[in-house]
């Protein structure tokens, strides 16, 4: 995800593992237990691109589905510099 900030083009300042049609970041984890950083790291994505859904799937579990967590984007934060 390129970002645009005072007229400064960093062209890969954010790395989404996946996007889906343009409307949800997952992203993807192989750890030994998930902490707030991953949920801030997939929130934070999710604000800059203005996305309300995401998905973080951590593939270290003995069942997958307990390792996909949903995030929502319920804070409306739009940033004042363009991301594209």
């Amino acid at each position: 995800m390129p970002l645009i900030f005072e007229g400064l083009n960093l062209e890969y300042g954010y790395r989404i593992d996946l996007l889906v049609e343009r409307k949800r970041v997952i992203e993807v984890k192989s750890i030994e237990s998930l902490n707030d950083v991953h949920f801030s790291q997939t929130l934070t994505y999710m604000k800059l691109g203005r996305y309300k859904l995401g998905l973080l799937i951590i593939f270290n579990m003995a069942l997958l589905k307990n390792g996909i967590k949903r995030v929502i984007n319920s804070g409306i934060w739009y940033p004042s510099y363009s991301l594209f």
